[in-house]
């Protein structure tokens, strides 16, 4: 019984005591009713984290585990692969305890490292010598790390990564060589050191920021220290301001050249903003903006305007001019639209803009040498059913000579397309009607001639002409009598313009004045011609056994027969007459110097003639493989002339030959050209004015023109050497190749060219006792003094003056990542020299690079 009251009261004492735990009050949330839930919201077990938040897989060769310090040992082929990050190295170890992951490169037997330890991250490769990475904090510290960014590479002794944007750096290098990149070479050409360098990456772009940072050329050390830099990687183009060149010049003071900026501008656009600044006074604005849009369009716009201040102000020396230019290029896709298509091609400037000598960039590509330059603006309209094409420029010519300017705004032209007059019987086209065809067009103009003071002023607006001319060419030919070939045209213009002239003599001032006449006037002319031509053949064959085997003469013989009715007759009413200084009458047409041209006056009778000739030699040849050679006497060799029935005087006309050549191997070509006047000129005792009888047969020169040209190169001289099979041991410094021979010289392919070429021209008017001579020689060429070494120069020398024309010399060097370029006009008129190094590489070419130049002191102060 007590056993059993006892056991009782112990049961009720457990349920007591259980209950009463239950009901103590818990950190939980309260009931609804206020009442705290006796059942926690919390597990009362915590499961400890795990330390590492993916499995760390490992392989080897072979793997050593030491339980009771918790570390595992990889050797050989080691390889170890956490989340996104594999790492490959010769040895590894892992410290379970510290989440502490350490590799090691392959050493040799003095403990260098000869391979280096790769990791791998989110697609990006890094070389280290040594390596630790915290799998739990995820930092790594890494030594000799090697690190590719964009066009460059980074190398630094210490490299702390934070996380997997901030990577901070302990004397580091930074290079775009693509040979040290590329582990081609064991230095690199070029590098910029920094004390601290610090590597930022997001997802779309990357950029280091550095301390202070050298630049080293050839592992030695140049003056070019900055006290800090931002380069910036990322496909995507960026803004920055642009690092000018500075100096000093007597006649314009200190100056900023290149100081500016760039823009993106969305996709397709970029915009840079150049200035040049000059303590004197003197200015520069230089925007140029590039665009482009896949198989649609590409081109640029850029404008140089600019004052140029020379000497003192006050003082007769004192000079200020401002200055232009305007440059347009735009190409359209010929796939975008093959129906409407534009095309841009401006350059316009003030008349003394390229001898500014603020800038020697136009005497160096010899733009200074001009006298004058086209712009054109171009719309060309085709149809899918219509056969015509309509086009519309604008154009704009200077003359930098005579300061002039021609303005064509707008111009059009609507072209039908070759059409058949006559439908075929029998689907081939036979005898002259069935050939018939025409070519017409429409062509309408809107030009003056001007000069920069009247630009868009009255007075160029007062000197505009407008012409609408019509032209209709009817054509046909047939064969007949198998060798002969007969042609027949005519020609038909229907021409209107807005103004004509008047023409008079003024007695009080002695002059004959030209007046023009506000009104609208036109003209319609037309000229039949018909021609007979064929080809003859003739060989002269050598006996056998001779060099020469043959010479072909192939002849293509024409006679032609033109006529024109007499457009000077007055009941057209397209010439007056006006009586000079002495009373005589002298005719001219209303529409002399107009837009439009002038009727022909005088009919038009004539019969000419034309003689093509080509002859071939064919000779014994042991180079070429089918042992016969043929050399091009005259490729053309013409002959012509005409004799007019209709004219009262000198029916004949002057008689022209002009021949085509070339010679050893068709490099060797001339070109020449003679025009003969057949009629006895006669001078009188002490005068340079000659008068044209009616004696046929005196013939004089009036014209001669010879053209040679030669270009020479190594080839030229012996066939192109293979070095590598002629040569069996080779060698080779930095990137430059060399072959060595059996004495150990060095042999490399030393390529030259050089291009000579003379020209000599006559002129003389038939009037005249004394022609005008023009006789230079020019050459220009280059010599590779080393594979990457090259001297290029050009030089004209008058032998009429007996001087030397514009001379350049120059060389260059391709340094792998960066260029040096010199070039040097030694005399004359633009005596400049211009130095300049850069980086090729995008990221650093508008950052690091030396320019040094000289200027002509032309107008100097002092």
């Amino acid at each position: 019984m007590d056993k059993t009251v006892f056991k009782n009261i112990l049961q009720f004492l457990i349920i007591l005591i259980f209950n009463n735990f239950l009901a103590q009050e818990m950190p939980g949330k309260m009931s609804k009713n206020g009442v705290n839930d006796t059942i926690p919201k919390r597990d009362t077990i915590v499961i400890k984290k795990e330390s590492l938040e993916d499995i760390l897989q490992t392989k080897a060769d072979n793997i050593r585990r030491d339980f009771p310090k918790k570390m595992v040992y990889l050797n050989k082929n080691a390889q170890v692969k956490y989340q996104d990050m594999q790492i490959d190295a010769d040895y590894i170890s892992i410290d379970e305890q510290k989440n502490l992951v350490y590799a090691r490169g392959k050493q040799d037997s003095l403990g260098k490292i000869i391979e280096p330890v790769l990791t791998t991250q989110a697609g990006k490769k890094y070389e280290t010598d040594q390596f630790s990475y915290n799998t739990k904090t995820k930092q790594a510290i890494a030594y000799n790390a090697r690190t590719e960014e964009s066009e460059g590479v980074i190398i630094a002794n210490k490299t702390k990564k934070y996380n997997d944007s901030v990577f901070a750096m302990k004397h580091a290098l930074y290079t775009t060589d693509d040979y040290f990149i590329k582990k081609k070479d064991t230095a690199a050409d070029y590098h910029m050191l920094a004390s601290n360098i610090k590597l930022i990456k997001t997802k779309t772009k990357s950029q280091i920021i550095t301390g202070p940072i050298q630049m080293y050329i050839e592992q030695v050390p140049t003056p070019l220290i900055m006290p800090f830099a931002i380069l910036p990687f990322s496909d995507k183009r960026a803004a920055g301001i642009l690092i000018p060149s500075f100096g000093e010049r007597q006649d314009v003071g200190f100056f900023l050249n290149g100081l500016g900026y760039y823009q993106p501008i969305g996709e397709h656009f970029d915009l840079k903003i150049l200035s040049d600044i000059y303590t004197k006074g003197s200015w520069n604005l230089r925007p140029e903006m590039n665009y482009q849009k896949k198989y649609r369009y590409s081109g640029n716009f850029s404008a140089d305007i600019g004052t140029i201040v020379r000497g003192i102000k006050g003082l007769d020396d004192y000079r200020k001019e401002s200055t232009y230019r305007i440059a347009w290029r735009h190409t359209q896709d010929t796939k975008a639209n093959p129906f409407l298509t534009f095309s841009a091609s401006v350059d316009a400037s003030s008349t003394k803009f390229y001898n500014n000598t603020l800038n020697n960039n136009y005497i160096m590509d010899q733009s200074v040498l001009r006298t004058q330059q086209n712009s054109t603006l171009t719309l060309t309209k085709r149809f899918l059913k219509l056969p015509a094409t309509i086009t519309a420029t604008a154009s704009y010519a200077q003359n930098f000579a005579t300061g002039s300017t021609d303005l064509r705004l707008p111009q059009m032209n609507v072209a039908i397309n070759q059409f058949y007059l006559l439908k075929s019987k029998t689907g081939v086209r036979q005898g002259l009607l069935e050939n018939i065809t025409v070519n017409t067009g429409l062509n309408i103009t809107n030009f003056v001639q001007t000069n920069q003071g009247e630009f868009f002023k009255k007075a160029m607006w007062d000197k505009l002409q407008t012409g609408i001319k019509n032209n209709i060419v009817l054509g046909t030919n047939t064969t007949f009598a198998k060798y002969f070939t007969f042609s027949l045209s005519a020609n038909i213009d229907n021409a209107l313009t807005t103004k004509t002239l008047n023409k008079f003599y003024d007695p009080i001032e002695n002059v004959v004045k030209n007046e023009t006449v506000k009104n609208i006037a036109g003209y319609s002319t037309f000229t039949t011609s018909t021609s007979i031509q064929t080809t003859l053949y003739g060989m002269l064959k050598f006996k056998k056994g001779s060099k020469i085997e043959a010479i072909r003469h192939v002849m293509t013989p024409s006679i032609n027969f033109s006529y024109s009715p007499d457009f000077g007759n007055p009941k057209f009413g397209y010439y007056r007459n006006y009586n000079d200084a002495n009373g005589a009458l002298t005719p001219y047409s209303i529409f002399d110097g107009g837009i439009i041209g002038s009727p022909t006056n005088g009919m038009t009778a004539a019969l000419g003639f034309n003689i093509g000739n080509n002859i071939e030699m064919k000779m014994k040849s042991k180079n070429d493989s089918t042992g016969v050679k043929k050399i091009k006497i005259f490729e053309t060799l013409s002959f012509s002339g005409n004799y007019n029935f209709a004219a009262k005087d000198h029916p004949w006309s002057i008689f022209t030959f002009s021949g085509q050549s070339s010679f050893f191997d068709n490099k060797f070509k001339v070109n020449t050209s003679l025009s003969l006047d057949p009629y006895k000129i006669l001078f009188l005792p002490g005068q340079d004015v000659g008068i044209r009888t009616e004696q046929f047969g005196h013939f004089s020169v009036q014209g001669f023109n010879v053209q040679a040209s030669y270009p020479l190169s190594n080839e030229t001289f012996g066939e192109k050497v293979d070095y590598a099979k002629k040569y069996s041991s080779k060698g080779e410094i930095r990137n430059e190749n060399y072959y060595f021979d059996e004495d150990n010289y060095a042999h490399f392919d030393q390529a030259w060219t050089l291009n000579i070429n003379a020209n000599y021209a006559y002129t003389r008017s038939s009037s005249s006792r004394f022609g005008n001579k023009i006789a230079s020689v020019g050459l220009d060429g280059s010599i590779k003094l080393t594979p990457f070494w090259n001297v290029n120069g050009s030089t004209h020398y008058d032998m009429i003056t007996k001087q030397l024309a514009y001379t350049r010399i120059g060389f260059s060097r391709d340094q792998r990542s960066f260029t040096i370029n010199f070039n040097w006009v030694p005399f004359g008129q633009y005596k400049v020299y211009d130095f300049f190094i850069g980086i090729k590489a995008n990221i650093l070419s508008d950052a690091l690079k030396y320019k040094d130049r000289s200027f002509p002191q032309t107008n100097a102060p002092f």
